[in-house]
């Protein structure tokens, strides 16, 4: 199939249901594709084509995305008869798992066609994806560079054009940031839109949902569509959608209130061209109708930092701990890399308190924007702080913690916050650097947030920006280089 690349997985499952394509040649485009260009830039940790064969064999379910490719990443997807890695040498021998995880049957039953895992930092615990089990992960417009993490297959994959969608999720901004890095559309959804179970009520103590990276708006929208609503023992839900996703994108948003900054809450220095993209979107929408006012944020950084950390850390070192269980030994350094020991260490002196006063901190941080949302429709900023960084900063792996810290924070000064919160927030890919004395184009996304509850806000605005900024033809060349840098 020689134009693949060229639909987005809702024209796809068009072609399918109108039976001009068949489920079994648009996989095997899909794997030629995959075998084609995962060696520029290592996004596939585990290749599971003869899976995705058999589902075809067996009888796929008539969904909405009926016969499209798809791929999980290699944590918060439990795909039964095989491993959920994690990014860890320590898992990635262990059991298969026993059953799918609620997202993946909903997945399964919108019709996709799972055949492979994607890379991921050990436990999702970067901003980009290098880690001792799978290495780096190529940025696909500029192979010296981060994809972003923690979905950085996922990110690498749907730009390579392997799939038009791939499952993500996104505890810190582990959506909004790789798809920042590699210019495609990223909606982190309102906690607990998707469901997280049966495994786990929860992902990070609320922290982290699941959703998918694309290149065109209506495809995430259908998504949610597909994948959205409460499941058996979830602990919480988000509000009910007051329509299909994929209406909401078609439909005009009117005129919004939009508050925007390019100055994080911590004061982090921003690169020039993160600001720039942020200010030109704020003239775009502008030009819309919109109306736009700059703000600053309210909340104090330090306790919010902290409370972060806690949060992570606790969820970390309580599923290693449970890893030990199951092995009936205590986990050792060597058996991780050193952003995980670090967690695990730091774990060790938490208290209940420390517990409590995080969630304290994120609770009342979330009254605080909420006041600002009742003023404002959306707040935009950049997605992040810099370009996509060069490989080998921030590896999971990393002997300089401190290095790692410093460059972790620089980074990702913007995202974190959507997530204390729990409101829905994506990343618009409206910027592209051209940086000096290069050929490589950097993509530059965009942040757009709403309260809690409110993704259909969201899909009207994306939907509006991309058919005034179309992106969804702009791919990276993997012609010169074979391998990944």
């Amino acid at each position: 199939m020689k134009n693949y690349v060229q639909h987005d997985a809702t024209a796809l499952a068009a072609l399918v249901s109108d039976g001009e394509l068949d489920p079994a040649e648009l996989l095997e485009a899909a794997i030629e594709r995959a075998e084609a260009t995962n060696p520029a830039i290592n996004a596939l940790s585990q290749k599971l084509y003869d899976h995705g064969r058999a589902a075809i064999a067996a009888g796929l379910p008539e969904g909405p995305f009926r016969g499209v490719p798809f791929l999980l990443k290699d944590a918060s997807g439990e795909l039964a008869g095989h491993v959920t890695a994690n990014g860890a040498r320590l898992l990635s021998k262990g059991a298969p798992a026993a059953i799918d995880s609620h997202l993946v049957e909903r997945y399964k039953a919108a019709g996709v066609v799972i055949f492979g895992k994607t890379t991921t930092p050990e436990f999702s615990l970067a901003a980009s994806t290098e880690t001792s089990l799978t290495g780096a992960t190529c940025n696909p417009w500029d192979r010296a560079r981060s994809a972003g993490g923690s979905s950085g297959g996922a990110a690498a994959a749907v730009a390579a054009g392997i799939v038009p969608a791939a499952h993500g999720s996104d505890g810190g901004g582990s959506i909004r940031i790789p798809a920042s890095c590699c210019g495609l559309f990223g909606l982190k959804p309102s906690r607990a839109r998707n469901p997280s179970g049966p495994l786990v009520g929860e992902g990070w103590g609320s922290l982290s949902v699941s959703h998918v990276l694309t290149r065109s708006v209506r495809d995430s929208a259908a998504m949610l569509d597909a994948t959205q609503g409460m499941a058996p023992g979830d602990p919480y839900c988000a509000p009910p959608r007051v329509r299909p996703y994929t209406e909401e994108a078609r439909r005009d948003p009117g005129r919004l209130r939009i508050g925007w900054h390019v100055a994080p809450m911590s004061g982090a220095p921003v690169d020039l061209p993160c600001r720039e993209a942020a200010e030109d979107a704020a003239d775009l929408l502008a030009s819309l109708g919109h109306d736009l006012d700059m703000i600053s944020l309210p909340g104090e950084v330090e306790p919010l930092q902290k409370a972060l950390w806690v949060l992570v850390a606790s969820n970390v070192a309580r599923s290693l701990h449970a890893v030990g269980a199951k092995l009936d030994r205590k986990i050792k350094r060597a058996d991780v890399d050193s952003v995980t020991w670090s967690a695990i260490s730091d774990a060790k002196n938490m208290s209940a308190e420390d517990y409590a006063e995080a969630l304290f901190q994120i609770h009342a941080q979330t009254r605080s924007m909420a006041d600002l949302h009742s003023r404002y429709d959306a707040i935009l900023s950049p997605t992040l702080a810099t370009l996509p960084p060069p490989l080998g900063v921030q590896r999971t792996d990393t002997d300089d913690m401190d290095a790692y810290r410093a460059a972790l924070t620089g980074f990702t000064p913007f995202t974190q916050l959507y997530n204390m919160t729990g409101a829905p927030s994506m990343s618009v890919p409206l910027g592209w650097h051209h940086p000096e004395k290069s050929q490589s184009v950097l993509p530059v996304g965009v942040m757009i947030s709403a309260d809690f509850g409110r993704e259909d806000i969201l899909f009207r605005l994306a939907g509006q920006i991309e058919a005034e900024r179309p992106w969804f033809d702009r791919l990276p060349d993997l012609a010169a280089r074979k391998e990944c840098a």
